[in-house]
């Protein structure tokens, strides 16, 4: 399921406080399309750039990390992040993870940009269909807030995990980072076969 997001100049996308997220200020939905989450990895349009973000928790430790990945409509790999955030929830790393790919977009000037996890909560606190409570989860919905107005086109959809795998690959280099990491044009050989298998439509 894909919600598209067109904004002119000077209107304004932000998540709601505290509890909801909502599109308001004059922006124009376009192209809701339904449907089932996506198994596997597609190709943004031409002259758009895809993202997707994953965050990773360790179960006893909660020990966090994040990571994300962006890719053009060839399905080439354009720049990649890992970050190891400290003990977080698995929630809150996934939030994390998708502000860092959006500080990026921003930082790199990309305004058209099709962001996509496979954390379906933290897809619908985007999409206004779902709500955070805890604190640190609403903290981070403030700063995705005030990044979200400056990417002018915006889709925003839902994957299987079996179609995040290159997302996952950095966020598990993200634990054992010792800095926050970014990879530009050429990306580490730990996710090699899995941008190869997406680009080959194999997804697993």
């Amino acid at each position: 399921m894909l919600l598209r997001v067109h904004r002119p100049l000077g209107s304004m996308l932000l998540l709601c406080n505290p509890l909801s997220a909502c599109l308001v200020g004059g922006a124009r939905r376009r192209g809701l399309h339904h449907g089932e989450s996506a198994s596997a990895w597609r190709k943004p349009e031409a002259g758009r750039l895809k993202l997707n973000f994953d965050g990773s928790s360790k179960h006893a430790s909660r020990r966090a990390s994040i990571g994300g990945v962006y890719r053009d409509h060839e399905g080439a790999f354009v720049l990649g992040y890992a970050e190891r955030i400290g003990t977080a929830t698995s929630s809150v790393a996934e939030l994390a993870a998708l502000r860092r790919g959006l500080e990026l977009a921003v930082a790199n000037g990309w305004r058209s940009v099709w962001i996509e996890g496979d954390a379906k909560t933290v897809v619908d606190v985007v999409r206004s269909r779902a709500r955070v409570r805890a604190v640190e989860d609403l903290r981070l919905c403030g700063e995705i807030a005030e990044l979200l107005p400056m990417i002018d086109d915006m889709t925003v959809s839902h994957v299987r995990r079996e179609g995040n795998r290159v997302a996952h690959g950095f966020a598990k280099l993200g634990h054992g980072a010792a800095r926050p990491q970014v990879w530009r044009d050429v990306p580490p050989d730990e996710v090699l076969r899995f941008l190869q298998r997406d680009d080959q439509g194999q997804g697993k």
